[in-house]
């Protein structure tokens, strides 16, 4: 079963990047990745109702050998989302876990579970660490969603040495997306926001020319002030840093101002202070460092920084709060699209497969903002009247129905109890979805 019409036109862009044959094997599968229970190959097959149109090895190939890039089909993508991206792009960079079984599957390691960990206790899983780069889009004033479009498979020293690659680390892999992107657009301004792992000097230091971030700071982070200008005459090595500032920490044991902050859709109270500073590890970058004290929840105190100086406090925290928004991908490319579920065993369709999941989360939300939210009909729930937005499932859902409807009403079905029958096959397409 092919998706809805309109879904199958908005891919077209991403024909240049394969040959014919490989983009039609690329839409029967994400037909059937829409509709799959469970996304293996063969699974998508039977959902896509592909079975005997070719033999299923050819689908396989579409992972493991066909000739095309993955970052190719991310920038195709990035640039069907330009009509709604207007001044500064702001992008995420994270990473995330998707837990696996197998001893030779390409990659696999130990790594770090966040799901399962505590403050006092940190879980390791098998799997796969994947580093991902996502678009913030603002598709309506109030709704932000955070498409990812580059991805990158991280192994552990254990894993690069079994497989016989060179070890790089997560800000590593991270910044060969962000010059990618960079490149790609190079008129264009573009702005990180992203956690303390992808924040360090690693990072920061290596930022391309048409790039800002944002990023959290240690609490006892050493500030200095822009060094003294050099007087005439004088001798020796130019000073690099100038008078050491207080910390973040210190900042706020002294006068900070107390506001209400509209973040994570709710209001905090918080206690911050900002200055203008420039960091130990690169001293040539002036910063907007902020400090902040949440007076509310029982959290603790945090810091914050930012390569825009001119921004104020109050932006450099909702910038950052932005960032969540990749986390929520995450998690309904997870639940809702088996983000880890491919089974692929080998190193080009373990790199290509699981990341198809994310590029159609992206695909899915950008149909629905251009198309799908005309379609969209909300199920009456009187137990459930906070609800003001289509989550994700509901967007998927509403996919599956079109999908459905647009089929049905190919059929020659006709008499008076058609519009029922029809009506009828909806509304079971609606439930199931």
């Amino acid at each position: 079963m092919s998706l809805v019409t309109s879904f199958l036109v908005m891919l077209q862009p991403l024909a240049v990047a394969m040959t014919a044959p490989t983009f039609f094997n690329l839409t029967t599968i994400l037909s059937g990745w829409a509709f799959a229970p469970r996304r293996t190959v063969t699974g998508m097959l039977l959902a896509a109702g592909a079975v005997g149109q070719k033999h299923h090895s050819a689908f396989h190939r579409l992972f493991a050998q066909a000739q095309w890039s993955l970052d190719q089909v991310g920038l195709l993508v990035f640039d069907m989302l330009a009509p709604w991206l207007e001044g500064d792009v702001f992008v995420v960079l994270d990473d995330t876990l998707a837990r696996k079984r197998g001893l030779k599957v390409f990659g696999v390691g130990m790594h770090h579970d966040p799901l399962l960990s505590t403050r006092r206790t940190a879980v390791m899983n098998w799997g796969h660490s994947w580093v991902v780069l996502g678009v913030i889009v603002r598709f309506r004033p109030e709704r932000v969603f955070c498409l990812p479009i580059l991805f990158r498979l991280y192994l552990n020293k254990k894993s690069a040495q079994r497989d016989r690659r060179k070890y790089r680390t997560r800000p590593e892999l991270a910044m060969e997306l962000l010059r990618i992107l960079c490149r790609h657009r190079e008129n264009r301004r573009f702005h990180v926001l992203a956690d303390s792992a992808y924040g360090g000097q690693s990072v920061l230091n290596e930022l391309p020319r048409n790039c800002d971030l944002t990023s959290r700071l240690l609490l006892k982070a050493r500030l200095y002030d822009a060094p003294p200008e050099r007087k005439p005459g004088t001798n020796g090595r130019p000073r690099k840093r100038g008078a050491l500032l207080p910390t973040p920490e210190a900042m706020l044991r002294g006068r900070a101002r107390r506001v209400t902050l509209d973040i994570y859709g709710r209001h905090d109270e918080v206690r911050l202070c900002d200055c203008q500073a420039r960091v130990h590890s690169a001293p040539a970058r002036p910063l907007r460092v902020v400090a902040v004290e949440p007076l509310l929840g029982g959290r603790t105190c945090q810091a914050f920084y930012s390569t825009c100086v001119q921004a104020d406090a109050e932006q450099v925290l909702s910038w950052y709060a932005m960032r969540w928004s990749l986390e929520v991908a995450f998690h309904d490319s997870k639940q809702s699209l088996g983000f880890e579920e491919p089974q692929g065993w080998t190193r080009r369709a373990v790199e290509r497969t699981a990341p198809m999941a994310m590029l159609l989360y992206s695909l899915v939300v950008l149909w629905f903002a251009e198309e799908g939210h005309r379609r969209y009909r909300a199920f009456k729930r009187p137990w459930y009247t906070t609800k003001a937005h289509a989550s994700f499932a509901d967007m998927l859902a509403t996919l599956r129905r079109e999908t459905i409807r647009e089929r049905v009403l190919s059929l020659p079905l006709t008499g008076p109890g058609s519009r029922k029958i029809t009506q009828a096959l909806e509304n079971i397409a609606a439930l199931a979805a």
